[in-house]
């Protein structure tokens, strides 16, 4: 951010109250901070992220359409090159033991409802992080942040207690996954990647593709394998299939599958475990 210009900022909140606070808020204690947009769900928040391009994102954990983390995890992996991405604050309902683990994550945070004394707090981090800032972070960095910030971002158990586990669940080896009216087993080891859609995950094997309702982040703590990866927000890649990572002029991968005719794209978020060794 050059000096002579106006900090920018998004707000994505689903609760039009307390955007409107915030905001509210922002121009107190922040009166340089320009909001260019306000969005009420995950999927908006992306747009105007993108569009706008921001220096700040003020993200709600819970949303409709995506969670604050997946609005962040999309954002970085279409952000474009050669532009330091924004700084991401989230907002959450959590208890102080999940607080401190954002801290601890180096991620700055605003417990609802949000108060001049901690904004002012989390607006002094902000303008030392943008008046240093020049250059985008590393991916490596940014993929460990997102991990931490996932590990603490778990819906409430059943128990209704967000710091209560729920039970595991039972280990899946066996993919039963529907082709039209017929159910195809699928052993995990014959899987070759997991791609997230919008309402399944496509499961794809050498010899074609099914489809299974549940989300990918339930795939992934349920499969019964320590082969697969994240190398995409919506992609989940068995290891032992990767034949080869190609780096292009803009130092984004893509994997060549045995078993896939087509490459698979490594988000810039992961792109760091495939440099060389």
């Amino acid at each position: 951010m050059t000096p002579d210009r106006h900090p920018t900022a998004v707000i994505a909140e689903d609760e039009p109250v307390l955007a409107r606070t915030l905001a509210r808020l922002l121009e107190q204690v922040w009166p340089e901070l320009r909001i260019v947009g306000v969005a009420e769900d995950g999927l908006r928040a992306t747009e105007l992220a993108l569009a706008e391009a921001p220096d700040v994102v003020f993200l709600d954990i819970k949303m409709p359409g995506r969670n604050g983390i997946e609005v962040a995890e999309a954002v970085a992996d279409d952000w474009p090159d050669g532009r330091a991405e924004p700084l991401f604050v989230f907002v959450t309902a959590f208890d102080e033991f999940a607080v401190s683990a954002f801290e601890r994550a180096a991620v700055d945070y605003l417990l609802k409802p949000a108060t001049a004394e901690r904004l002012q707090q989390t607006v002094e981090r902000l303008q030392a992080r943008l008046a240093g800032r020049s250059a985008p972070p590393e991916a490596g960095e940014r993929a460990a942040l997102m991990q931490r910030v996932q590990s603490i971002a778990l819906p409430p158990g059943p128990s209704g207690n967000s710091g209560e586990p729920d039970a595991p669940a039972e280990r899946i080896k066996v993919i039963r996954a529907g082709v039209g009216n017929t159910v195809r087993m699928i052993p995990v080891a014959d899987v070759v990647c997991f791609e997230a859609t919008e309402k399944y995950v496509n499961v794809v094997t050498s010899s074609g593709e099914a489809l299974v309702r549940m989300s990918l982040r339930e795939l992934m703590a349920r499969i019964d394998s320590t082969d697969f990866i994240q190398v995409h927000r919506s992609v989940l890649v068995n290891s032992n299939a990767i034949l080869s990572a190609t780096r292009d002029e803009n130092g984004h991968y893509s994997l060549a599958v045995r078993g896939l005719q087509r490459p698979l794209k490594v988000s810039r978020a992961f792109g760091h475990l495939f440099r060389p060794m």
